[in-house]
């Protein structure tokens, strides 16, 4: 763990010099994402079979929490770019090599299924449109999630993941959110392409663990993996807040007053809770991450539970513990472009993900009430 995170702080200056540029931007600059590149975090959750630096989901969490105190969108894409690169313990070896091995680019795209794939000789004629693509504009590869549009039968229609190369999209810059601005997380497009069998995914297989392989990564399904990548950078976020408070705290007095709002008993009080929160939220990602790595294999729905409660835990606590502290702060936080705003603004984006999504209380309790673990109801 300690050479990885040694690699965060050889690009924390480069991060934190162009941070603002790229919130202003709405897109993370080319020198950024190439020195993150350099040190191999694009690739770090890849099988080392595949070229890439096999970590841990321990040491691949403290990664993603380090980038984000420094710079949450990039830590938002390379985590992006570590969920979605699970597909590669899912494709045939030779196409993962393909996109992994041969490709130094992102390969990101979009996990909603909002297109539609007709089946045809060898592959799948693809068309749609998917919308939060976060590091699209520095991919090679973008993944389309698609419905296939026969053989249902009046069934729920079966989903593909379909890997399309970035000649093949044409993209659509509608990223103007509150916080993550300089993820880039626009929306593209893919009209009528046809993608051959070997490069796309059965999306039933995802909730499950890889079928073992020489260059299997990680015996983790899809599903229990990718929480890991959006909690870890909201913790980032929490944890830089707490840092950037204890600081304005001491240095700032309010209006009137003739201390600094460090002197005040509530806010001390609220720094000692927002403490709490985060440091819960740690332990509990941590203890989730030993459970995927320890029964990924077996784990089943029972550590899906895990893991969802987990995330979603890590969400819920981040938020309050940020928003306490934003609040605390009074008008010092209010400044445009102040580092506690910008904590304030990005957690609160960051929470609106899928994994994080207070949903996930909602489905896991009805499993532990003896209910299916359902994704949504």
């Amino acid at each position: 763990m300690d050479t990885w995170l040694a690699r965060v702080d050889k690009v924390s200056g480069l991060l934190a010099e162009q941070r603002a540029q790229a919130e202003r931007d709405r897109v993370t600059s080319t020198a950024v994402i190439d020195a993150l590149r350099a040190q191999e975090f694009h690739r770090m959750w890849v099988s080392r079979a595949l070229g890439g630096g096999g970590v841990s989901l321990r040491t691949g969490s403290a990664v993603l929490q380090a980038i984000a105190r420094v710079d949450p969108s990039a830590a938002w894409q390379v985590g992006v770019q570590g969920a979605i690169g699970r597909i590669s313990d899912y494709l045939p070896h030779e196409v993962a090599c393909r996109l992994f091995c041969g490709s130094r680019g992102l390969v990101v795209g979009g996990v909603n299924p909002t297109g539609e794939a007709v089946p045809v000789p060898g592959g799948y004629r693809v068309r749609g449109r998917w919308s939060f693509a976060s590091g699209a504009t520095h991919a090679d590869w973008l993944v389309c999630t698609a419905r296939l549009t026969c053989g249902t039968r009046g069934g729920p229609a079966p989903i593909r993941m379909l890997c399309v190369p970035r000649a093949a999209v044409s993209f659509t810059d509608d990223w103007f959110a509150l916080g993550l601005r300089a993820t880039g997380s626009g929306s593209f497009t893919v009209d009528n392409v046809v993608v051959p069998e070997s490069h796309s995914v059965d999306g039933s297989l995802l909730r499950r663990p890889p079928s073992p392989r020489r260059s299997r990564g990680y015996a983790i399904a899809y599903y229990d993996f990718a929480p890991f990548t959006t909690s870890s950078t909201a913790l980032g976020i929490a944890q830089q807040a707490l840092e950037v408070f204890r600081g304005l705290a001491g240095r700032t007095v309010p209006a009137r007053a003739t201390e600094a709002l460090a002197a005040s008993a509530t806010v001390q009080a609220t720094f000692a809770r927002a403490t709490a929160l985060v440091r819960a939220s740690e332990l509990v990602l941590l203890d989730a991450a030993e459970q995927a790595t320890a029964h990924g294999e077996d784990g089943g729905e029972e550590l899906s539970g895990v893991v969802r409660l987990a995330a979603a835990s890590v969400a819920e606590n981040c938020l309050q513990a940020v928003s306490m502290l934003h609040a605390a702060a009074g008008s010092a936080a209010l400044r445009s472009g102040d580092d506690l705003d910008r904590c304030f603004r990005d957690i609160h984006t960051a929470v609106r993900h899928i994994t994080l999504a207070a949903t996930n209380f909602e489905m896991v309790g009805a499993h532990l009430f003896g209910g299916p673990l359902l994704m949504r109801r």
